[in-house]
């Protein structure tokens, strides 16, 4: 018996060896793409490629970009690895232009793709080819600036209700988590004008919305296993979609939140000027038609998306503003002269004739862009302008917006918080395509006006009445969560309000 099992164990761990080494020689061979190619590249490591620090939990995977951007620094681009998967970052400014802009039909999918296992994945983010185009020119319309005029009640009353549910605890002289603080006041508006609903999240913290949007950005491990193994190869992990993925409950949750809104709407001829009104025009007439599912996705999307993105942005301004008294003091006085002119009042106009708070928040979108890299996928064999590369079909473009706004290059000093980096002299001598932190060209960020909108309303309802210090909870200098999709401080952001005392 004891033969038999040391030959056993002998067979398995020959059979380990022979499976390690074609693996080694496999990922190898993978390892040659840019040298045949005739590409810049970074030397991978394996198994990793070189998203190395990412996969271990010490960044989140875009500042494996940002890393790669500045060992590439001086070329116009160059090659690095997913694990096995060849991907290009993209430096040049005038390049990066050329992809998002000039050459955009040859780009115009993220390449990320929805999974057929959750009817919540099929949303404009993650759509490509026509799907993506038809929706995107269907609900474009949402966002003008009349339909923002028309949603601003909504948003000005949360941001009432924020500086109300600041009053006592700032009265004390209270430290606040201002991420979270944020983060209800957004759930608030684009739970009433996507959904159609109050959930009242700033008065009650443990509301199942709030709830479950906390559950949308959770690190879930089995879902990054599989996109790990889907990096490495999408063919193999197909017929795994089902096992790995499946319909999650926060799925579910949102689904049958849509469905009973549009049902009660339809029932009860219900019309607002809403997000939610367009998307149910368009399930029921018009040359898209859209499914209950599809209706879903799209109102999931716009909430995932602009309640975090803007709340981490408020929550970051506050604490440069926190850190920088004399531009605190500065858009503070900016504030008050703004509302004496309007009687008191915050308008739809007064809140965009705020210069230094569009500069404040600008440079806050620079310092901590939402979104630290942006993705495209070449849809077609494309030779690079001015070289002798040819990108094969379906290669994953990465361009590096948070390397780029922190480039000395293009923002000297860039750790330095200096809101007049957007003053009309210095945008004029910096090449528009290093500052991105909505991406550019046909699929810039649909909703960039909304959450430029609640951060300003939000940041003003704040700063108008309250005054913001750190305190011995607050860090200085901000880590981030690695497995975050959007740029999320880690720990949060602790901050001091008081009251403020104005003549």
């Amino acid at each position: 018996m004891g033969l038999y099992a040391e030959s056993w164990l002998t067979e398995l761990l020959v059979a380990l060896s022979l499976v390690t080494v074609a693996v080694y020689a496999w990922f190898s061979n993978a390892y040659k793409y840019w040298q045949r190619k005739g590409a810049p590249y970074l030397e991978p490591q394996f198994p990793f490629g070189n998203i190395y620090k990412s996969f271990v939990g010490k960044q989140p995977m875009p500042m494996d970009v940002t890393d790669a951007y500045r060992q590439l620094k001086g070329k116009r681009f160059g090659g690095i690895y997913f694990f096995n998967r060849p991907s290009l970052v993209i430096l040049d400014p005038d390049l990066i232009r050329t992809i998002l802009v000039k050459d955009f039909w040859s780009f115009q999918d993220r390449g990320f793709k929805f999974d057929d296992a959750d009817p919540l994945t099929k949303h404009l983010f993650l759509l490509g080819g026509n799907k993506w185009r038809r929706l995107r020119v269907k609900l474009s319309p949402t966002f003008t600036s009349g339909k923002m005029k028309m949603m601003f009640q909504t948003i000005l009353d949360c941001g009432r209700e924020l500086s109300d549910v600041l009053e006592e605890p700032a009265s004390r002289g209270e430290v606040m988590e201002m991420r979270e603080v944020g983060a209800r006041y957004t759930t608030d508006i684009i739970a009433s004008v996507v959904f159609g609903i109050e959930v009242n999240c700033q008065r009650n913290p443990d509301a199942d919305f709030r709830q479950w949007g906390r559950r949308i950005f959770e690190s879930n491990m089995t879902r990054t296993i599989f996109e790990v193994l889907r990096t490495i190869n999408p063919e193999l992990v197909k017929p795994l979609r089902w096992v790995f993925m499946g319909e999650s409950e926060v799925s579910k949750y949102f689904r049958k939140m849509v469905s009973d809104t549009v049902a009660y709407r339809e029932e009860n001829n219900v019309a607002r000027n809403d997000f939610m009104h367009l998307l149910i025009q368009l399930k029921n007439k018009g040359k898209i038609t859209l499914s209950i599912d599809d209706v879903a996705a799209q109102a999931f999307v716009f909430f995932a998306a602009g309640f975090e993105t803007s709340s981490t942005t408020m929550s970051f301004a506050l604490h440069e503003l926190a850190h920088h008294p004399g531009i605190q003091t500065r858009l503070q006085e900016e504030i008050d002269t703004v509302l004496k002119q309007n009687n008191g009042q915050i308008t739809y106009d007064a809140v965009n004739s705020m210069q230094y708070l569009d500069k404040v928040v600008a440079e806050t979108l620079r310092k901590y862009p939402p979104v630290a890299a942006l993705n495209r996928e070449s849809n077609v064999e494309y030779k690079i302008p001015d070289s002798d590369v040819v990108l094969d079909k379906l290669t994953p473009i990465l361009i590096p917006v948070y390397g780029l706004q922190h480039d000395p290059e293009y923002f000297p000093d860039p750790e330095r918080f200096d809101p007049e980096r957007f003053s009309e002299e210095q945008k004029a001598q910096r090449h528009p395509y290093v500052y991105l932190p909505f991406g550019e060209g046909p699929r810039i960020c649909i909703g960039m006006r909304f959450g430029l909108l609640q951060t300003k309303v939000g940041l003003i309802h704040i700063l108008s009445k309250y005054s913001i210090e750190p305190c011995e909870k607050t860090v200085r200098h901000l880590s981030f969560e690695p497995r975050a999709f959007v740029l999320t401080p880690t720990g949060g952001i602790q901050l001091r309000l008081s009251k403020r005392n104005k003549a």
